[in-house]
């Protein structure tokens, strides 16, 4: 056995099904050794979006992705999906390859000290310097990518070491690092202390985060909620906690959010903020979730908590864990007319939106799309405008929604609804972008063609760089500068290209008949939907 025999090995023992990626001379004896193992490789068309595929892989189905790159401009064009990734707290495993151990620091052709560059993306990174630690490398990595405050560690493996002879393979069967102990379970005298505050708060909420869906602990944060009738609001990482249409669901906050969200938030004498960074998108004026109410950080990663708001109640752990034990304590929660105050917000307090009817209505038309897809689909959303009317408009029933929160990464969709699709072969997933964010990714129409993965996309189609168009538009007065997309390709001919069925709908009229027969099959097909360039998000 070979050091890149080992490397396969290590994954096939951690139940890894699939590798995107795209294969380089540094990498090559990977390559070569994984043809004799029943993981699937992905051929990706660019190195970010391998990052990109696994990770929506990662979200759906609660594994380690894994992507494997070769070394120089295949690892430092890998680092935008590693930093979305690591951004939203997504677990990677990320395989660089690397030149010769004896080469290193001769700036000899393809190398790049990818370990240096990673620093601020990465829970952890190895440079594997004998080809015996590799058993042992991947059973810390993948420990660390799964624990606490999930997210990518990058094992860089320079040529040689992946050709070098391994004497023994043996695969650790459990592992224990000294210095990475991650707290899962909260500190019971903090549990008294939340259960005792909720006792005596009259107008209590939660603020849910992405911490919640990475935990698994939606079930349990639903099931306290309901027992105690607490409202929830959500992040944008953390749509999806609730359903769309719970009754105890009061909406996305932040910028972006909705105007009864932020006010629930707002009038709060008591916050649960769970699994949750408390940045700027979300709370844009700190201050505002401190003032006059009793403020319960919960996080698994200590340093979150007190970063950009001091709690009062701080408590460090695994959100699963945590509302299992709250769920235990037994006390008597009295807010029935906090309740019957934020229903009557969230009836009153609706955004006025004036569609131009000679277009699609973008957020009229994907509230359609959502109670037309089916109940457990996954809905992946862009960045940009796409991004905020998804948000906005997008039903959860018992699906997913994903996007990148943190990054904000354009072209993140395409290559994370195809993982998400390899995740769940039988669920139905729909990537909805933007035509700029589009043209970010549609490389990776030969990736869904070659490998089979029947993902349908959906394209917003204004001609503009939506976000920033309106942006200048509130900023500059209309003075516009480099959003013009002209010179985009003709997506029919393009989707004829890939041998994909293509659909137009230019009229709300139109939206009923065009997304029925767009979701009629499991196969991939790329909708065009003609929205007026002036829309605005707000």
């Amino acid at each position: 056995m070979i050091g890149a025999d080992a490397i396969v090995k290590c994954l096939e023992e951690e139940g890894v099904e699939y590798v995107f990626g795209y294969p380089g001379v540094a990498i090559c004896p990977f390559y070569n050794s994984i043809l004799n193992s029943p993981i699937q490789t992905i051929l990706i068309r660019t190195e970010q979006n391998a990052a990109h595929g696994a990770s929506g892989l990662a979200r759906v189905s609660g594994k380690v992705g894994v992507c494997a790159v070769t070394s120089g401009p295949g690892a430092t064009n890998v680092i935008t999906g590693i930093a979305t990734a690591f951004a939203d707290s997504i677990p990677l495993i990320c395989i660089t390859g690397q030149v010769n151990s004896e080469l290193l620091g001769s700036d000899v052709f393809q190398e790049a000290d990818i370990t240096g560059a990673v620093e601020s993306f990465v829970k952890y990174s190895y440079l594997v310097k004998d080809a015996n630690d590799i058993p042992r490398i991947f059973k810390e990595a993948f420990h660390i990518a799964n624990t606490g405050r999930k997210g990518p560690v990058l094992i860089d493996v320079p040529i040689d070491v992946q050709n070098a002879e391994v004497k023994k393979f043996l695969y650790p069967e459990s592992i224990s690092m000294r210095t990475y102990k991650p707290t899962v379970k909260g500190n019971m005298v903090q549990i008294k202390k939340v259960a005792a505050e909720l006792e005596k708060a009259k107008r209590p909420i939660i603020c849910a985060g992405g911490g919640v869906l990475l935990s698994d602990g939606e079930g349990e944060l639903r099931a306290f909620a309901e027992k105690h009738q607490i409202p929830v609001v959500s992040t944008m990482m953390g749509i999806g906690v609730m359903p769309t249409m719970h009754p105890l669901y009061f909406g996305m906050v932040g910028n972006n959010g909705k105007p009864c969200a932020n006010r629930a938030m707002n009038e709060s004498d008591l916050l649960i903020m769970v699994g949750a960074r408390v940045a700027d998108r979300a709370v844009s004026q700190p201050d505002l979730i401190t003032n006059n109410k009793v403020l319960i950080h919960i996080d698994v990663d200590p340093a979150e908590i007190g970063k950009n708001v001091g709690p009062t109640i701080p408590l460090v752990g695994d959100a699963k864990h945590i509302f299992e034990d709250l769920l235990a304590q037994e006390f008597v929660c009295e807010h029935d007319a906090w309740i019957e105050t934020l229903k009557d917000y969230k009836k009153t307090m609706v955004p006025k939106r004036n569609p131009n009817p000679d277009y699609v209505d973008p957020a009229g038309f994907i509230t359609m799309l959502s109670q037309k897809m089916e109940e457990d689909g996954i809905y992946v959303a862009d960045v940009g405008q796409n991004q905020i009317w998804s948000c906005g408009y997008h039903i959860v029933k018992k699906g997913k929604f994903l996007t990148s929160g943190g990054m904000g990464t354009m072209g993140y969709s395409i290559p994370a609804a195809m993982g998400a699709k390899l995740a769940a072969p039988r669920r139905q997933v729909i990537a909805v972008c933007g035509d700029g964010s589009f043209q970010m990714s549609m490389m990776e129409l030969a990736t869904m063609r070659q490998h089979h993965v029947p993902v349908k996309i959906i394209v917003l189609k204004n001609n503009y760089l939506g976000m920033v168009r309106e942006y200048q538009h509130y900023t500059y007065k209309d003075h516009y500068s480099v959003v013009d997309l002209s010179g985009s390709p003709d997506l029919e001919k393009l989707s004829s290209a890939y041998d994909m069925k293509f659909l137009r709908l230019e009229k709300m009229d139109q939206a009923d008949q065009v997304l029925d027969e767009f979701l009629e099959k499991d196969e991939a097909v790329l909708l065009e939907c003609i929205i007026d360039p002036m829309d605005l998000v707000k």
